[in-house]
């Protein structure tokens, strides 16, 4: 990324996150839902490479209904920014009355058996959101991965915004996060990780939705290395200001077979779980780029 354009697109996020959580919420609302619109209507490369996901995710619809989902999509992923924006100025009250969790017992009964959890998450609804209420409501903090953003600035933005949310973030890069998330499982804390999409070397393979995609590795190795429980979750929004939330059954480790063979299958239990919430709610699942590997460039990377 060129300095002119970093500095540009990290004074854009500067901007968002100064001046639109000062806004009344109803225009923030109306301008991210206009913002959504305008970039619909422009059909650039985000707005068609969603479009071509969801054609995925829903064989069946018809163009119009995939025109329909994708503005849908939009105007789901603008309301995203648009809350990740306003959430460090929202009171502990707003935070817990803005998601509707189901069997949260799950993520609670695990984290009272002290052998660690994993959250697993695809990109669905605002999984700041869902991480700002574990930190809140639970009053439990949590470890992440964030894959480090160009300039090195904006990087700084977004750690600095989620460790004020109450999350200990590490970058992705460099090879160290891996062992320091097991060091925390270890001690019985808590890991999350958004996990539907990994085109490194090291991604795991999986059926999704019909076709070949890969997805990190991560979550099924720590399982596996560190015993703690493997949770799969997924989000979305329901035409009100809740947003809704379930936390899945755990995801076992297999008793028979290889490291390898067990990574691939709790690796394919995951894409299974995600591709069910993703199905139900397809319009907000905020994936805009590539991710089956018969979509990617035949260089081997992402367009």
């Amino acid at each position: 990324m060129s300095t002119l354009k970093g500095r540009l697109t990290d004074g854009l996020y500067g901007l968002g996150w100064g001046a639109v959580k000062t806004l009344p919420e109803p225009a923030a609302a109306r301008l991210f839902r206009t913002i959504a619109d305008q970039v619909w209507k422009r059909r650039g490369k985000s707005v068609l490479r969603l479009e071509s996901n969801l054609a995925r995710v829903v064989p069946d619809a018809t163009p119009a209904r995939l025109a329909e989902l994708s503005r849908a999509g939009m105007r789901s992923y603008m309301r995203y920014w648009m809350e990740s924006f306003r959430l460090p100025t929202w009171s502990p009250e707003r935070i817990r009355a803005s998601i509707d969790v189901k069997d949260a017992h799950l993520l609670t009964e695990g984290l009272d058996a002290g052998n660690g959890v994993i959250l697993a998450l695809p990109h669905l609804g605002n999984w700041d959101l869902a991480g700002a209420w574990v930190t809140t409501d639970l009053e439990v903090p949590f470890t992440t991965v964030a894959e480090r953003l160009e300039p090195a600035t904006l990087y700084d933005r977004f750690v600095a915004y989620r460790e004020g949310l109450g999350m200990e973030v590490l970058p992705h890069s460099g090879g160290a996060a891996f062992g320091t998330l097991a060091r925390r499982l270890r001690a019985g804390g808590l890991v999350c990780l958004v996990a539907d999409r990994d085109l490194s070397a090291s991604g795991v393979e999986v059926s999704f939705f019909g076709a070949t995609a890969r997805m990190p590795a991560g979550p099924a190795l720590l399982a596996q290395q560190t015993g703690a429980l493997l949770l799969p979750v997924t989000l979305w929004y329901d035409g009100t200001p809740v947003m809704g939330a379930r936390v899945h059954p755990a995801v076992e480790v297999p008793e028979e077979g290889t490291r390898t063979e067990r990574t691939a299958a709790m690796t394919q239990a995951l894409a299974d779980a995600f591709a069910g919430g993703i199905a139900e709610h397809p319009e907000d699942w905020h994936m805009l780029q590539r991710l089956w590997l018969d979509d990617l460039d035949p260089r081997g990377g992402p367009q």
